[in-house]
């Protein structure tokens, strides 16, 4: 009975070291997985602004939108240029005038930064001469946007998201290029240059000198470039824009909206002026 006894108690024990000691040997160690804490995802209040299909519009984050809008913006220069240009004057200064008013201020700031003109993109140039050829062709579009709201307010939308576009691209690339002197950063040169760059035009060719703020003194699209750059320079290279994500496309729409709620105001609401062009147009036909 006793060496029955010890058998059994000898195989229990043979058993459980197979079972316990070599299990533990053939299992494979595991590393637990270490959770790293991970930064919170930056909570933005104002993110709605971008998320519409109307923000990705005004910002014309799509060649198509950029293109389309640049070619209503030459179509709207061309509105205001035409009446005064000489009665019999050459086609090629017609051209160059068209351009020059497009983008004199994409000429002057690089000029002043050490760039390179818009002129000699490809893309300004396609668009303008095609606007050339609508109103060189159908001069009639002149009267036609001059007297249907429908068709010059779009194209002033247009006009003014691209002029946001520039001014506050060449805000950029001047406080980029300016020194500062006097503070943390340039102050009074990318102002300059924002404005520069939403009326430049104004000024070009040369020869005009200060004559178109002689008499009448700033202009609508003078004044507000100067605000709009101011606002912007102020906002995006300081501590205001701390903490603000995407400070530059909320900046840009909110130029944009503003550039269009004032066009809209001084071309409807300012006493006569929405019939200027026409009538002068048509005096001139």
């Amino acid at each position: 009975m006793a060496p029955k006894i010890l058998k059994a108690i000898q195989n229990f024990l043979n058993r459980g070291d197979k079972n316990g000691v070599d299990a533990i040997v053939d299992t494979p160690i595991v590393d637990e997985p270490t959770t790293t804490p991970t930064a919170d995802p930056v909570e933005d209040p104002m993110g709605w602004l971008l998320e519409s299909g109307m923000a990705e519009v005004m910002l014309m984050n799509t060649h198509e939108i950029k293109m389309m809008f640049m070619f209503g913006y030459a179509l709207l220069h061309a509105y205001k240029l035409y009446p005064k240009l000489p009665e019999r004057s050459a086609v090629s200064f017609r051209l160059i005038s068209l351009m020059l008013a497009c983008t004199g201020g994409g000429i002057l700031v690089p000029i002043l930064t050490n760039g390179i003109p818009v002129t000699l993109s490809d893309s300004y140039p396609i668009v303008i001469i095609a606007a050339f050829l609508v109103n060189e062709y159908y001069p009639i579009i002149r009267e036609v946007i001059g007297l249907s709201p429908v068709l010059k307010v779009p194209l002033i939308c247009m006009y003014e998201c691209n002029r946001a576009f520039v001014v506050t691209k060449l805000v950029k690339a001047a406080a980029s290029a300016i020194a500062p002197s006097e503070f943390d950063f340039p102050l009074f040169g990318p102002i300059f240059c924002g404005t520069i760059a939403g009326c430049g035009g104004a000024f070009l060719p040369m020869n005009k000198g200060l004559s178109p703020i002689q008499e009448t003194g700033l202009q609508q699209p003078m004044m507000s470039a100067f605000i709009a750059a101011t606002c912007f320079h102020l906002f995006y290279h300081t501590s205001l824009s701390d903490g603000v994500v995407n400070a530059h496309p909320k900046g840009q729409l909110a130029m944009a909206a503003f550039f269009i709620a004032h066009n809209i105001r001084a071309t409807y609401f300012s006493g006569g002026a929405a019939t200027n062009h026409v009538s002068a147009d048509k005096k001139k036909n």
